[in-house]
């Protein structure tokens, strides 16, 4: 279930900077976007900004609503420096990831790409309008995608049936749901749609 945040919601921002005690500063939701890229290279699918004022030492704390529904865990560590809150259902889950692996996981392919146009003609064939794929330009010996079928020439369109675009996109799929479990994923080979089942690799 996504995040219940709302654009022009009013929230609470807290923080326990010392101490002394808890603090707060007050704001409105102000941005609903992602993914977006974090300072050590990885990926957040989604986060929240407010315009409220996030005091040093106030990462960690809740972003509450009014209604009291804490909608996310605020930090100033990912987006390089810039105060975002990563949204409730996600930060739950990476707690239990962490709680049941002692680690974050992520799933790979092994395949290089780039983002080209989709025609028309395969956008028919689909059955759907996607304007972008991602064209295989290399897949690399014995790993996930070569053992899965991909081929060089063929444009991969989905992951697990939610369409990719872009590689920020790709990145987001491979999250530690699919790491190590064989998943569904839709290509174009010469102009029409296949689906690969590709064993995603762990790392």
């Amino acid at each position: 279930t996504k995040s219940p945040a709302r654009l022009g919601q009013i929230a609470l921002v807290l923080g326990r900077p010392s101490p002394a005690g808890i603090e707060a500063s007050l704001g409105t939701v102000s941005a609903l976007g992602g993914p977006i890229r974090t300072g050590r290279g990885g990926m957040l699918e989604r986060y929240i900004r407010t315009d409220s004022i996030s005091y040093p030492g106030f990462s960690g704390g809740p972003l509450v609503a009014a209604d009291r529904t804490v909608l996310g865990v605020n930090t100033s560590g990912l987006a390089n420096g810039a105060a975002v809150t990563i949204p409730a259902d996600i930060a739950w889950k990476i707690a239990e990831t962490l709680v049941k692996y002692g680690r974050i996981t992520r799933g790979y392919l092994g395949i290089r790409s780039q983002t080209v146009e989709v025609s028309e003609a395969a956008q028919k064939a689909l059955k759907r309008a996607q304007g972008t794929g991602l064209l295989i330009v290399g897949v690399e010996n014995d790993s996930p995608a070569s053992k899965g079928g991909f081929i060089v020439g063929d444009i991969l369109v989905a992951v697990a049936g939610t369409p990719v675009l872009h590689h920020d996109e790709l990145f987001t799929r491979l999250n530690g749901d699919v790491a190590g479990k064989s998943t569904p994923i839709e290509i174009l080979r010469g102009g029409q749609p296949q689906t690969l089942n590709v064993p995603i690799g762990e790392r």
